[in-house]
């Protein structure tokens, strides 16, 4: 059977208001674009089909239009305004349609329009497109829809993805300057060892006379790097490093293993600690704030946190609530949880505000991790100057060492 062609139409309609509404559809034929204008309550002006020819056509490209955090946090944003101030789901999506720039977002939405549309549930329909939105999202969006409180909801969820948005900022903040140096550090090595050390080299073998040892070593290491093997070996060396990370990462026992080392790092470690615990204590706060029950909200937190001990220890806390057991309790079992998380959400079950104070335990943790990276990146800077310092001033060092035994052979 083939397949109908679908092609996209610029409209014109106004809508119950009387206001003019322009936009775009895909569809079959202008007939179908009428028909589908008209069931949404607008009253159709102007239908023209988009031409496109060969120099003029979208080109997708692998790994753009990905859905970002920002995206969402602006959807669910501008999602609540709408259902705030009145409008209808059915309105509200087909503004955001029409207004995200993001292809994937935008086409995701036009499908959840159509299921609500046919009678299904917004987190149902949300729930067929999980690489866009996560179980989190969909999870509170559910509580929402059963609580009559979807605008709060989706404030919420906003608010949450900005804080993470930030908090990720901070951290790619105080990678982002180590990273450089050492990027630097590498290709002024590569450019020493590949471009001067050989001048030098071969300025010492016309001269004749034996090069100290820490000259012998530069040589050498230059030869090295000058050869085919050496080019090979930087090439598959990097690619082989990335290989394993993923091959480790997509094995639940050695992301496991890597999420432990992670924690035990001498200086990055209580950095990803503090991370772990402000992501755990957001996420479950958030959930229980907007209706979802416990234990759900203890299951998606588990698998949000993006630590594998952390996660670990939330599941058993899920199974010692589900036996009546209270959630500081078994928390106090696992050393990944600071005394002062357990106290905090003990004080919060006993005034039954449990989501207000790990809110103010998250905000902790957030104003931590931005005190620490101040100080990790105010730490880096000397230290990555030393290195390089070091690293250029040795090569030099190791040139100018043999100068001392040509001045003799000249004379």
């Amino acid at each position: 059977m083939a397949t109908a062609t679908m092609h996209e139409f610029d409209y014109q309609v106004r809508d119950r208001q009387g206001k003019l509404v322009t936009g775009r559809l895909e569809a079959e034929s202008s007939e179908q674009v009428a028909s589908k204008l008209k069931s949404m309550g607008y009253a159709p002006l102007s239908i023209d089909e988009v031409k496109t020819s060969g120099m003029n056509q979208e080109i997708a490209i692998p790994g753009f239009g990905r859905v970002k955090l920002k995206d969402l946090a602006v959807f669910s944003r501008q999602f609540s305004t709408m259902i705030n101030s009145g409008l209808s789901l059915i309105r509200a999506l087909t503004i955001l349609h029409e207004q995200t720039e993001n292809k994937q977002l935008m086409e995701a939405i036009d499908q959840i329009r159509q299921d609500v549309e046919a009678g299904g549930s917004l987190s149902q329909a949300m729930a067929k497109h999980g690489k866009i939105f996560p179980p989190l999202f969909i999870a509170m969006v559910r509580a929402g829809e059963a609580a009559g409180m979807l605008d709060e909801v989706l404030l919420r969820i906003a608010e949450m993805i900005e804080k993470d948005v930030a908090l990720r900022a901070k951290i790619k903040s105080a990678m982002t300057y180590p990273v450089i140096v050492f990027v630097l550090a590498v290709v002024l090595s590569g450019v020493m060892l590949v471009f001067i050390v050989p001048t030098f080299a071969q300025m010492f073998d016309d001269l004749g006379g034996e090069l100290p040892l820490m000259t012998r070593i530069l040589v050498s290491m230059s030869n090295f790097v000058a050869s085919w093997s050496g080019l090979i070996t930087f090439v598959v060396l990097p690619i082989g490093i990335v290989m394993a990370a993923r091959a480790v990462k997509a094995n639940p026992k050695g992301r496991y293993a890597l999420d432990a080392m992670k924690l035990k790092l001498p200086v990055f470690g209580p950095l990803f600690h503090k991370i772990a615990l402000s992501r755990f204590a957001r996420n479950l706060a958030t959930l229980l704030a907007s209706g979802v029950p416990i234990l759900q909200a203890l299951e998606i937190t588990a698998d949000t946190v993006n630590n594998g001990l952390i996660g670990d220890a939330v599941r058993d806390v899920q199974t010692s609530v589900r036996e009546g057991e209270s959630i500081a309790r078994p928390l106090a079992v696992h050393e990944v949880f600071p005394p002062m998380v357990v106290q905090m959400i003990a004080v919060g079950e006993e005034t039954g505000n449990v989501d207000g104070m790990l809110g103010k335990v998250a905000d902790f943790y957030d104003t931590e991790i931005e005190s620490a990276t101040e100080s990790l990146t105010a730490m880096m800077e000397p230290l990555m100057i030393g290195i390089i310092g070091g690293i250029v001033g040795g090569m030099v060092i190791a040139l100018y060492l043999p100068m001392f035994q040509v001045f003799d052979l000249i004379e």
